[in-house]
């Protein structure tokens, strides 16, 4: 008697799904590995390159008046008398260990630096972002596709702002709300008013940017046909815009919230020093000053980790939403 043998029963939609967005997680964090090592190849050469002796970076300075014996002893401890291939490959080494040094400029370890930094730009950096898309979803998504002079009157606004210089921005909100109308403190990071005015001075042209590309997809998503047919079934137009639109329209808006971050981090350097905020970026333009080869790559490689694990998760939240942007299986 003959068996007719059994077909492998068809794999489950969502658990096959989840197996090609794990699959491309593993590529990008792949990729991500070698912007990390290229981060910190170039910023370990670029130090190099300037002017100046990192030795007296670290002996505190030439007003510090370092004896020639001791800057011999110095340049010793720290192997700064081998050749810079060598300094390069010992560096890549502690690296791989999780060993980031010793700041030169504090002689505290990078890694107890970046723990007492890194709280307050991520915080500076989340906020700043969802205080852009705040101000996108008020401005854009409420105003797209209606009258020709609201729309233009809008676009307009978002256009303005994105060609805001944060630091400019800072500055102005600095003197307006702080020093003139005494509203905020005019520095410092303790407590949620300390946060409004740097938050917005890097929210605000990021939220032009994002609100110019949404507001063009958006537009181009109300006039399809489904959204036409949620209309017919009674729903509002603020029901229509947030919940079927909005869904289709925020996929560009999305895809840059990943470079985003990168610019926001980039714009904390400048607001972190015009507020008087602790972070990551006041530390690396102090870091920079001071030739503190192992904190500034420190910061750094932290910074682009922190472009490339957002960009990895933009990346997935894409396709997420969008199915569509998945191959065939």
């Amino acid at each position: 008697m003959s068996t007719i043998p059994l077909s492998n029963p068809a794999p489950h939609p969502r658990r096959e799904r989840f197996t090609r967005l794990g699959r491309r997680a593993v590529l990008r964090l792949g990729g991500g590995l070698l912007v990390l090592w290229a981060v910190a190849t170039l910023t370990f050469f670029a130090l190099r390159l300037m002017p100046g002796d990192p030795v007296l970076a670290i002996l505190g300075g030439a007003s510090g008046n370092p004896t020639p014996e001791t800057i011999a002893e110095a340049t010793r401890e720290y192997g700064l008398d081998k050749p810079i291939g060598v300094q390069y490959l010992v560096y890549l080494g502690h690296l791989v260990q999780g060993d980031l040094g010793v700041s030169y400029s504090q002689h505290q370890p990078v890694t107890q630096v970046l723990a007492e930094q890194s709280g307050p730009t991520l915080q500076l950096t989340l906020a700043s972002l969802a205080l852009a898309w705040l101000l996108v979803l008020a401005l854009t998504v409420l105003t797209a596709g209606r009258q020709q002079w609201l729309g233009r009157l809008a676009s307009l606004a978002e256009t303005l702002a994105a060609a805001l210089p944060n630091f400019w921005l800072g500055i102005l909100l600095l003197a307006v709300f702080a020093f003139g109308l005494r509203l905020f403190p005019p520095a410092g990071s303790d407590g949620w008013r300390t946060l409004i005015l740097p938050s917005l001075a890097l929210a605000i042209p990021l939220a032009g940017f994002i609100g110019q590309v949404t507001r063009e997809s958006l537009e181009l998503t109300l006039d399809q046909p489904f959204i036409l047919t949620a209309r017919t079934r009674g729903l509002s137009d603020v029901a229509v815009r947030f919940k079927h639109a909005l869904r289709h329209a925020v996929l560009p808006g999305l895809s840059l919230s990943g470079w985003a971050i990168g610019a926001l981090i980039s714009g904390a350097v400048v607001i972190e020093v015009i507020f008087s905020r602790k972070g990551l970026g006041r530390q690396l333009y102090q870091a920079v000053q001071a030739q503190d080869l192992p904190l500034t790559i420190g910061i750094s490689l932290v910074v682009a980790a922190g472009y490339v694990v957002a960009n990895l998760l933009v990346d997935l939240l894409y396709h997420w939403i969008d199915p569509r942007l998945e191959p065939a299986a």
